[in-house]
Formats: C-alpha cells, sequence, structure tokens
C-alpha cells in the first residue's frame, strides 16, 4: 500500500459473515477490497443461525444492530432462517429495523457466463419496494381451514420506491422507468403504487415512464428483457421478478443487491447459504464482491468501485481459474485462486466497461406519522367476516332478519370474494366456511373529525350478529371525498 492510500479517511462497515458459505464469500471480498486499498474499516457482527440457536428469535442479536446504527452501513453474507416455524426472518429484521424501503437488484450480462440470453445486452435494474405488501406478515387464521394474509401499500411507501427508482435512474444515467403493478385486478393496493408513479413521472421530464402489468413484465422479461432499463414494482412482485432476472444473465450466485433507507445502507449476496459446499474452499464470491462494488460507490469510492469491477470482468472473461458453478466446463479452481485471480487483475482494463455513476440522493422523509385528510369523508357501511357452514341462501336470509329494525340493510354476502347471496344465476361457487357480510347504512354517515359517529349503530348490529354466528373482523367502508374506499366482490 502505498503513502498516498495509506492516508485515505476510511469508512466504518459492519460485516456479517453469515452461514455455510458466508465467511468464505465475505472473507474472499475483503482480502480483494484490502488489494485494492479499498477506504473501508470493517466491524465484525454476528446474525443468522448460530443466534437464533442462542434463542435470540430475530437471528440478529442487539450488538449487530447497534453496529449498524452506529455505521449506516452493512456488508452480509447469507443468513439462515428456520422454514415454516420459529422466529421471523433475520433478513426481514433487519430490512424492518432499519427501514430499509428500497432494494436496488442491477441484472448485468457478464463476460465469460453463458446464457441463452448472451449478445442480448441485457443491462438493467429492478428497484423492489422492501417492507410493505404482504411481506408486513400480518397473518391470521379466520377459521380452521381460512388463512388470511393483509395486502398493506401505503401512499408514501408507493412514493418513496418511485422517487428512489427515479432517482438511481438518474444517478446512472439511465433512461427509461418503467412500474410494474397488478393495478388491474389489485385496484386498490396495487392501483396505488400506478397512480403515485402518474403523480411522480412528470418530476423527471428527461426520463421516460411506462406502466406494464406484473405478468405481462414477466412475460416480456423473457421475451425481450433488453427493452428494460429501470422497473420499479411492490415487494412480492419485486422478489419474483428480480430472481426471474437474475436467471437471465446466469443466476443468484452472481446476484447482488443493495437495500436502501434513509439512516443506514445493507448490501448483500442474493443467494442462499449452500451448506452442502460450505467449509470445503469452492465458493463463488461473485455475488457478495458485486454487492461490495455496489457498496464503494454508495460511499463515493466510484474508481476503486471500477478498479475492483473491471479486474472482475476481465478475470471472468479469460475464463482463468473460474470456481466450478463459473467454468464452462464445470471443472473449476476453488475460492482462494479465483480470488487470487481478481487480485491479480487489479488495474486492467476488461472489453466492457464500467457504468458511469453517480451518487444516488434519495429524498429523506420527515420522521412522524405520515396522515393525509381528504376534504370529505363517509361512513357508508361494514363487512363483517364471519364463520357458519350454513348454505349462501340460508345464511343470507339469517342476516338480513338481523339487520331489520337497524340502520343497515345487507347488500350481499360473499365468499372467498365473490358474491353468492343474492344468487347469481348460473354461478357455481365453491363455499367455505369464511364469509363477508356487507352491510350498509340506509342513510351514510358524515365523519367529523373524530371519526366516531356511527360507532353505537355498528356495534348494534355486530352484538346482533354475534348472538347468532362467530364473526372474526370488521371493515369499516368509507367514501372519501365522493369516491368509494372499497371494492366490490366478483359479481356484486
Amino acid at each position: 500500500m502505498n503513502a498516498t492510500a495509506a492516508t485515505v479517511t476510511k469508512t466504518k462497515v459492519t460485516a456479517l459473515p453469515g452461514d455455510g458459505i458466508g465467511p468464505e464469500v465475505m472473507a474472499a471480498t475483503m482480502r480483494i477490497l484490502e488489494a485494492a486499498n479499498a477506504p473501508v474499516e470493517w466491524e465484525m457482527a454476528e446474525g443468522g443461525a448460530e443466534v437464533f440457536k442462542k434463542g435470540i428469535i430475530t437471528g440478529v442479536p442487539r450488538e449487530t444492530l447497534d453496529s449498524i446504527a452506529r455505521n449506516g452501513l452493512a456488508l452480509k453474507s447469507p443468513l439462515e432462517t428456520p422454514v415454516g416455524y420459529g422466529g421471523k426472518s433475520a433478513n426481514v429484521t433487519l430490512r424492518k429495523h432499519f427501514e430499509l424501503y428500497a432494494n436496488i437488484r442491477p441484472v448485468r450480462e457478464l463476460p465469460g457466463i453463458t446464457t441463452p440470453y448472451t449478445g442480448r445486452g441485457i443491462d438493467m435494474v429492478i428497484v423492489r419496494e422492501n417492507v410493505e405488501d404482504v411481506y408486513a406478515g400480518i397473518e391470521h387464521m379466520q377459521t380452521t381451514t381460512v388463512a388470511q394474509c393483509l395486502k398493506l401499500m401505503t401512499a408514501p411507501g408507493c412514493e418513496r420506491i418511485i422517487r428512489a427508482a427515479y432517482g438511481l435512474a438518474l444517478a446512472e444515467e439511465r433512461k427509461k422507468v418503467t412500474t410494474a403493478t397488478k393495478a388491474n385486478i389489485m385496484k386498490l393496493t396495487e392501483g396505488l403504487m400506478k397512480r403515485v408513479a402518474e403523480m411522480v413521472a412528470p418530476e423527471f421530464p428527461s426520463l421516460k415512464s411506462d406502466h406494464i402489468i406484473i405478468d405481462n413484465c414477466a412475460h416480456q422479461l423473457v421475451v425481450k428483457p433488453e427493452a428494460f432499463d429501470v422497473i420499479v414494482t411492490s415487494n412480492m412482485n419485486g422478489d419474483i421478478i428480480s430472481d426471474l432476472a437474475a436467471g437471465l444473465v446466469g443466476g443468484l450466485g452472481i446476484a447482488p443487491s443493495s437495500n436502501l433507507g434513509d439512516h443506514a445502507a445493507m448490501f448483500e449476496a442474493v443467494h442462499g447459504s449452500a451448506p452442502d459446499i460450505a467449509g470445503k474452499g469452492l465458493a463463488n464470491p461473485t455475488a457478495l464482491l458485486s454487492a461490495a462494488i455496489m457498496l464503494l460507490r454508495h460511499i463515493g469510492a466510484f474508481d476503486v468501485a471500477a478498479t475492483v469491477e473491471q479486474a472482475l470482468f476481465i478475470t471472468l472473461a479469460e475464463g482463468k481459474n473460474l470456481t466450478g458453478d463459473l467454468s464452462p466446463r464445470g471443472h473449476g479452481v476453488g475460492t482462494q485462486a479465483y480470488t487470487d485471480q481478481i487480485i491479480a487483475n487489479l488495474g486492467r482494463a476488461s472489453n466492457l466497461p464500467s457504468r458511469s455513476y453517480k451518487k444516488l440522493e434519495l429524498k429523506t422523509w420527515p420522521e412522524l406519522t405520515a396522515h393525509s385528510e381528504p376534504g370529505t369523508r363517509e361512513l357508508v357501511g361494514i363487512d363483517v367476516f364471519l364463520e357458519t357452514d350454513l348454505g349462501a341462501e340460508e345464511l343470507g336470509k339469517a342476516l338480513e332478519a338481523i339487520a331489520q329494525d337497524s340502520p343497515f340493510v345487507l347488500n350481499g354476502v360473499s365468499n372467498r370474494g365473490v358474491q353468492v347471496y343474492p344468487p347469481n344465476e348460473g354461478q357455481q361457487t365453491f363455499l367455505v366456511d369464511h364469509f363477508a357480510s356487507r352491510f350498509m347504512f340506509k342513510k351514510p354517515i358524515p365523519l367529523s373529525a373524530s371519526k366516531s359517529e356511527g360507532q353505537p349503530e355498528i356495534s348494534y348490529l355486530v352484538q346482533r350478529i354475534g348472538a347468532k354466528f362467530t364473526w372474526m373482523h370488521i371493515e369499516k367502508l368509507q367514501r372519501f371525498d365522493g369516491k368509494d374506499a372499497f371494492e366490490r366482490p366478483q359479481g356484486a
């Protein structure tokens, strides 16, 4: 290391070696960054399987959370999480704890890695909302056979991720942002993201913008992936299509990602812990190294990032000393020899140039409870979800009788989103023991700032329903600024 490099101010980064092959790929990445004189200083921390074994149900100890909070930066290898039982995902714990709302997944064709799409020029970024949607993890068994998961999407959450996508497009000198949603079916949740995108897009006149239905997006990613530049989408959609897109250029073994928030950023390999090869010296560190390159750009170390990236590119292009999963013949070298080869190539340039990058500037959001009050608000009814083994007609008539002499009238009964009472002629619906009964106020109730109007009437009706049926939950049906703030069942 020369004297100039030795005096460079270093940025402290929390490092989580993780599980399985995690410690091996972390050690390899650290060696390469040290050889490149990267301006980082590591602070080691725990997370994952060993932490779960200590009885910490989040998989992340307080010491690790404190370290990331101090440094604001983390580089993370794969963390194992119990599947189908036990505590929450350690990965989700970190995203939620630090409100890392923007998941950035670059997808680029790399030299020397042959796929059916080689030569197509794939170079895109998928920007995934990272903390909302069904991944909020709010689930309940409604009956013994009916499970519910709440899909929560918010206007501020949509605006944050959409602005992040447009900001990234500017920082990487890209040309187009595509918003991908399922707004044709989920008009309130997914539709919210579409509407917010249409509100934000005009603020970025230098960028093209469009919208695509998410299933068509998946189709087009396979048919003509080179047509995409930046795709922004909701949490579950983004989880699926980002893995799909990684498969187009070589798979999860080479896929990096970043998780960005207002106060912290975490960079990680996308792949799993690969316990079958752990400790054998066979692991491929490309994904974590690529995530570290993203980290370097995040802290403004653009020249070092390009140096490391070019060394990686030329190593892949020349095909010398590749790990087994990267070798065309499947007979590769171990982690150490591959790492040595990348280090030997530091300072060389490949035929594939690094992109031009600027610092990504995210809008900082105020630390207060986000709230937006409509001009007018009316309470027009309630949905009462209940459990019964009655048939639809018998149930409907019983609920109509319950609503007599009340401020409500039964509007209909649905089962899994399909109206089953009043019946639709010729309709065939398989019934389960979970019904939604919609009661509308005979006269809508204007709501004041306290929003407490209608409570006695609702309590009266629910008490009468509860005398005959088991109910699970209630949803108020409101109208904001003269528009219904709820969807109608299929067939209603």
